[in-house]
């Protein structure tokens, strides 16, 4: 594969209908591609290659990327944005949900502490009954 990346780099690309049908169109095909890899996007083409951009031309020589035009282009663009538009909607309803998360938590453990503030003082109290109830017994023992 190296040598074909070598070749794909230092010699002409020979243009067929299989690839696109012209160059300008392959540049923007491959660029487009390169966004995507460069995005995290997984490689469709064994390769020893390690640079995006020959990644992606080589992709596109290999016939592994699906070419969109005219109306159907703007059809998967427009469900590409609602998707996007989804995607960041999401993320946002979970950072608040994780902010109202963090209040609760704060919120409940304010509480417990006061609850918990509060038992000791009735064990304290528990102890003053038990001394009144100690003394109560030696005054009717004498």
């Amino acid at each position: 594969m190296q040598k074909a990346a070598i070749d794909l780099i230092s010699l002409p690309i020979e243009m067929n209908d299989k690839i696109a049908d012209t160059k300008f169109r392959l540049v923007h095909i491959t660029s487009q591609r390169v966004r995507q890899l460069s995005a995290g996007a997984p490689m469709t083409v064994a390769t020893r290659s390690i640079k995006n951009t020959t990644v992606a031309l080589e992709e596109a020589i290999a016939g592994k990327l699906t070419i969109i035009v005219g109306d159907a282009a703007n059809v998967a663009k427009e469900e590409f944005r609602k998707r996007e538009e989804r995607a960041k909607a999401d993320a946002q309803l979970s950072a608040k949900e994780e902010e109202i998360r963090k209040e609760l938590s704060a919120y409940l453990s304010e509480s417990v502490g006061e609850e918990g503030a509060e038992e000791p003082a009735e064990d304290s109290l528990g102890e003053e009954e038990t001394a009144e109830d100690s003394d109560k017994t030696e005054d009717t023992e004498e």
